[in-house]
């Protein structure tokens, strides 16, 4: 027997694994994985805030990413948890709506605050002497609109999506949260429409950054090898260096899950990619970020001063 999804009241969300024996590793090495994304990400925005030689373009989307990062966590993680410690871990309808936009708003958010980080390595690398101009705050605040523009309305596009479908009396969702795909499983009518508006909206929202990331990287690559000292070149790619890791590790984690088709990767293995671009990256960002970055371990130890002293 369906139901309208309007009369949809919760759902039921089965979590990383069934196996009791799990539950509880599982619960505090998320855990441990949440508070680290949680303390990383909060320490590099008051770093940035609080040291006035940091408060340049490079650091302003930084400072974003954190940001980001920072919600996307508490989006996922808080519930995720909560799976590994109660029989059965009810969501309200409204609340995986909820869950869904806002997890929809931060990814896609992230995938085109690093493009945007990338066209600001590409002015600072390439047309250094322009670039205080090129990226004044009118056109950095330009480009922050335009990431959580896109966010906005990809994660419309996919709520709206999910919202329009009709769903079946099984209201157990195979995931750790409600994400698009499983979502669709549960539907009693036909997804076809859906999984189209899904393929179409995360190519673009993939897609677009790549595209301008790779463009991007391939000048920055040009320029740097016309640079005639060793040490200049080693410089500009330290620069470039902590930004491509993050880019790899996000987006090949977010295109395997949602470029394949369901057939060719069923949901218990999807999970578990899931787990890395939810999880993962936004724990390992911060991280990344203040190992690779001089800037950042000299404002950590300026800040660490001025406390000991005070």
């Amino acid at each position: 027997m369906a139901a309208e999804n309007s009369s949809m009241t919760e759902f039921i969300l089965a979590g990383l694994t069934s196996q009791p024996e799990l539950q509880i590793l599982l619960f505090f090495l998320f855990l441990d994985f949440y508070v680290v994304t949680v303390l990383g990400n909060l320490g590099l925005i008051t770093l940035i805030g609080l040291n006035s030689h940091l408060h340049t373009p490079m650091y302003f989307f930084l400072f974003n990413l954190s940001l980001i990062d920072l919600c996307y966590s508490t989006t996922i993680s808080p519930k995720m948890l909560m799976s590994f410690v109660s029989k059965k871990n009810i969501i309200s309808y409204t609340g995986c709506v909820t869950q869904l936009f806002f997890f929809c708003f931060f990814v896609i958010s992230e995938s085109f605050i690093l493009s945007a980080m990338a066209y600001d390595r590409y002015v600072a690398i390439c047309n250094p002497l322009m670039y205080t101009v090129t990226m004044s705050p009118q056109v950095r605040l330009l480009l922050l609109s335009g990431v959580y523009g896109m966010g906005f309305a990809g994660a419309m596009a996919h709520t709206g999506s999910i919202m329009s479908l009709t769903f079946c009396a099984d209201n157990l969702v195979n995931h750790f949260m409600c994400d698009i795909l499983p979502l669709l499983e549960l539907s009693c009518n036909s997804t076809y429409v859906n999984e189209l508006v899904v393929f179409i909206v995360v190519a673009i929202d993939i897609g677009m950054p790549i595209v301008t990331i790779f463009i991007s990287y391939v000048l920055i690559l040009s320029s740097i090898l016309h640079i005639s000292s060793a040490e200049g070149r080693s410089k500009a790619f330290s620069t470039c260096s902590s930004h491509m890791i993050v880019v790899s590790l996000f987006f090949g984690s977010g295109a395997f899950m949602y470029l394949k088709p369901p057939s060719v990767l069923p949901l218990d293995q999807g999970k578990v990619s899931s787990l890395f671009y939810t999880i993962v990256v936004p724990m390992l960002n911060p991280l990344i970020y203040s190992l690779r970055n001089k800037d950042v371990k000299v404002a950590l130890q300026k800040t660490l001063g001025r406390k000991v002293f005070s």
